[in-house]
């Protein structure tokens, strides 16, 4: 039986955060490839500040026999996404305080999962838990969002640079903007290569990555030549705009495991926009051409990196991304859990502060029975997990 400590006991841990922690573990992938035997992690408030080999005397968390790993990142994330009372992804007609608490519990089910780091792409609600987590009110995983989105219908060039500013104003992480159609219309170019240039080029002026939802290279490849940090989907990506990525340093984030999540939640979905009976025919059809997105995106170099774009249904399951990434599209276990941890907090401007166990990091872990490099389900098995030099979950073994 498994015991989590709950959003209570994350507060009291956090009262004594200053005191020193000590972490043993039997093995430790360090986030950038590397990976050490019987390691011990020392903890001064929320960073790592030493990683010894292990000297076998007392320590805080005993973790022998479990992998750890930096806590893991998901870059593409939809935090208000969950189920209404009646089992439908529509939370219309719900009261702000019901649609807080089912938002909160996404969140708590994803921290429990591993992900102390998430990206929300992106809606203004996304404000208010991203500053409460941060303040410490709230349990939950980290969070950067776009507060709000672009599309063809955010005016002229000019006007979306100074929309861009405004969202920069109010908080904005990141910039989020609709190149093309989703997969289920056929991902056809939808904004202006004026317009896309204008929102890339502007959120890179003011230190801020670009996340382009693009399925096709009508979009992504005047992003890529504009300056943007990231493609989201890139389910129909030319072999030119791979290439082009790779050369301009774009990351990938082909998100696999929201296509089965979909289709798991058919009826959940069905008949909310464009989420039609043609529409699930067509995405679909998804699946291989994204498995064959990524091994030709890996034998270009292109850095891909880990996101879900989880909505309903799929907050607390994001490990499957990894399970489905190694075993259907054969990216490298290694690679795999890289791109959820150095890689992806790169791709979104953290990289200096999380993404790696080493000294001066956020002390963000996640330990699990089993090594995810021989059995990539063993990211199923998630027994501790920490974030900022808080632990939110222990699970007795």
């Amino acid at each position: 039986m498994r015991l989590l400590l709950s959003a209570l006991l994350g507060c009291a841990v956090g009262a004594s955060l200053n005191a020193q922690i000590t972490v043993r573990a039997s093995t430790m992938l360090d986030g950038k490839g590397g990976v050490r035997r019987n390691v011990r992690l020392t903890i001064e408030g929320s960073k790592i500040v030493r990683v010894d080999a292990d000297s076998k005397g007392l320590v805080s968390y005993d973790l022998t026999g479990l992998t750890l790993m930096p806590g893991w990142i998901d870059t593409h994330v939809h935090v208000n996404g969950h189920f209404n009372k009646d089992g439908r992804a529509d939370n219309r007609g719900e009261s702000p305080a019901e649609f807080a608490l089912r938002t909160e519990g996404t969140l708590w089910d994803t921290l429990q999962a591993g992900f102390t780091t998430v990206r929300s792409v992106g809606a203004n609600s996304d404000k208010e838990p991203r500053d409460l987590i941060a303040d410490g009110i709230l349990p939950g995983p980290r969070i950067l969002t776009s507060l709000a989105t672009f599309n063809e219908h955010s005016g002229t060039p000019e006007q979306i640079r100074e929309k861009v500013r405004e969202r920069v104003a109010q908080g904005a992480d990141v910039i989020k903007l609709f190149a093309t159609a989703s997969s289920r219309d056929g991902g056809a170019q939808t904004m202006s290569d004026a317009q896309i240039e204008a929102a890339c080029s502007e959120a890179k002026a003011l230190g801020r990555p670009a996340a382009v939802h693009a399925h096709a290279s009508g979009g992504a490849k005047p992003a890529v030549l504009s300056g943007c940090t990231s493609i989201e989907h890139g389910t129909f990506l030319t072999d030119e705009v791979l290439d082009l990525m790779a050369q301009h340093g774009v990351y990938l984030d082909p998100n696999l495991s929201n296509v089965p999540n979909y289709i798991n939640h058919k009826q959940a979905f069905l008949g909310l926009g464009n989420y039609t009976e043609q529409g699930f025919v067509e995405m679909a059809k998804d699946l291989p051409i994204r498995f064959q997105l990524i091994q030709r995106a890996m034998a270009r170099k292109v850095m891909i990196v880990f996101g879900t774009d989880a909505v309903a249904g799929l907050p607390g399951h994001n490990a499957e991304e990894f399970i489905m990434r190694v075993q259907d599209a054969k990216q490298p276990p290694m690679d795999a859990i890289i791109s959820a941890t150095s890689r992806a907090a790169e791709s979104i401007g953290l990289g200096t502060k999380i993404g790696a166990i080493a000294p001066g990091m956020e002390a963000d872990l996640v330990a699990t029975e089993g090594n995810p490099i021989d059995d990539i389900t063993s990211v199923r098995k998630v027994i501790f997990v920490m974030k900022g030099g808080k632990v939110y979950k222990n699970a007795a073994r």
